[in-house]
């Protein structure tokens, strides 16, 4: 068989997959509840946001700035999902700063690490937003007391 006539196989069934782990085959699975995130104006907080909103929840979206809160509930809106927000103060903000600072200012740390991941990429937030997607939908109902790292493959000792 020809690459393209192999390649032709492989592509719906991937795009199956891909579907259903993004939770496009089923229609709103958190419809008629609401999603409360903490600190959801950007980076993985405001994916997860966008994630719980798309599979039919609506959001209410923080941070401690009322800018940042409007400017993530405009986004969304715009995307035409279920959105509100409201400021609240979680945390120093100096010391989310001084975290996410360290997280890869080094290139070559940077490298490394991609290095030990078995996918060779960092995460991005939107990696991070399906499976919280999923352990808030009816789906995952069973589901209790579990660990779910989102690692790229690293290995966890939790």
């Amino acid at each position: 068989m020809h690459k393209t006539g192999l390649l032709g196989l492989c592509v719906p069934a991937w795009n199956s997959v891909r579907m259903a782990s993004s939770g496009m085959t089923r229609r709103d699975p958190l419809a008629n509840k609401v999603a409360l995130v903490t600190a959801s104006t950007d980076g993985i907080g405001f994916a997860i946001a966008r994630r719980l909103a798309q599979d039919g929840a609506h959001v209410v979206v923080s941070s401690r700035k009322q800018q940042n809160v409007d400017q993530a509930v405009a986004t969304l809106q715009g995307e035409g999902l279920s959105v509100t927000g409201t400021v609240c103060h979680v945390g120093k903000a100096e010391d989310r700063e001084r975290l996410v600072a360290m997280l890869w200012m080094d290139k070559e740390k940077e490298e490394r690490m991609k290095q030990t991941l078995q996918i060779r990429r960092l995460g991005e937030p939107e990696d991070c937003a399906g499976i919280v997607s999923f352990l808030c939908s009816e789906d995952a109902s069973y589901i209790t007391g579990e660990t779910v790292v989102v690692g790229g493959g690293t290995p966890s000792r939790l």
